[in-house]
């Protein structure tokens, strides 16, 4: 495949992801059909398909796709206190975003936003786990998994709970809860 071929499709996945976006903020997850996201789009039904399976797999893609860009576009002094992932980037993120998670956590879409973003949190923080060659007494996809878990367990209790903490709040008690028992498990080298 060349170089034009790449960028369309990226231009492509683009607009699908886009206009997926702007319907899951006006109907939620389940009022978003692949018609509707095709249409929004200007699309076809096959270009759609040559892209993703399904909702679902867009769904995913969207995430995957903000996970990346909030890893690479955090500053660093927001990432320094959590080495693992940017939490208090996402933290901010969500708050900016708010209208679209909390209709994301109340909806039935919130499986799919649960399972697909914590899979996806899961691959990043065990390849910084990795990357920085620290031993540790639990295994590094457990570290991963349980780190990706509870960040989502509390995101979604701060959003039922009306944000009645900061970003930086929020950011500070995963830390203390989560961070500290990771890092009372790594192995001196």
């Amino acid at each position: 495949m060349n170089a034009k071929n790449d960028r369309r499709s990226q231009r492509t996945r683009q607009v699908l992801g886009d206009a997926f976006v702007e319907l899951l903020m006006e109907r939620g997850y389940e009022g978003v059909s692949i018609k509707d996201v095709i249409e929004r789009a200007n699309v076809g039904r096959s270009t759609f398909y040559s892209h993703y399976a399904d909702k679902d797999e867009l769904f995913a893609s969207q995430l995957d796709r903000l996970m990346d860009l909030l890893s690479q576009h955090i500053p660093e002094e927001l990432s320094a206190g959590n080495p693992f992932f940017p939490s208090l980037g996402l933290f901010q993120h969500i708050k900016q975003q708010w209208k679209l998670y909390r209709i994301l956590a109340w909806d039935s879409g919130v499986d799919v936003l649960t399972r697909d973003l914590q899979k996806s949190m899961t691959e990043k923080i065990e390849q910084r786990l990795l990357a920085s060659r620290q031993t540790y007494e639990v295994p590094i996809p457990v570290i991963a998994n349980f780190l990706a878990g509870s960040f989502l367990s509390l995101v979604k209790w701060w959003l039922d709970n009306k944000m009645i903490y900061s970003p930086e709040q929020m950011d500070a008690m995963f830390q203390k809860l989560a961070l500290a028992g990771i890092t009372q498990t790594a192995i001196d080298k």
